[in-house]
């Protein structure tokens, strides 16, 4: 007897959502810098801006939010990672794009990902890892 709710499966889209200091750094950081696209924007919330990125037809987005009423402060750790796992050595081209985006290259807590890919924090201070790695499950 399985314990997963009915309809999990590995085509089920996946929201990975948090909060945002700067909706348009973060904008300008994802889009000119890693290369994602708008999805959706939104001020028109009553809770919060939102704003969803990502590509185009892919099955994850990632939901920036800035409540309009009690702000959330991003509390990032050092083992807050988005991983994107691009097959090959970052492009060295991409990560200066990243940087000049408001991004900043730093050294990861765990050595593996400063073994396997690059670690870049965003304007909110999470971090993105290029690795150099494929996912397969």
């Amino acid at each position: 007897m399985s314990l997963l709710p009915d309809g999990l499966n590995p085509a089920m889209p996946i929201r990975i959502a948090r909060p945002s200091l700067d909706l348009r750094a973060a904008e300008t950081f994802y889009t000119a810098g890693l290369g994602l696209s708008v999805l959706w924007r939104s001020s028109d919330d009553s809770f919060a801006h939102l704003l969803m990125l990502g590509l185009p037809g892919a099955a994850w987005h990632l939901e920036l939010t800035r409540p309009r009423a009690h702000p959330v402060q991003p509390t990032p750790t050092p083992e807050d990672l988005l991983v994107l796992y691009v097959g090959h050595p970052p492009d060295s081209a991409l990560v200066a794009r990243l940087e000049a985006h408001g991004g900043m290259r730093v050294p990861a807590i765990n050595p593996y990902w400063d073994t396997w890919g690059v670690t870049i924090t965003d304007p909110d201070g999470y971090r993105l890892v290029l690795c150099q790695r494929t996912w397969t499950a």
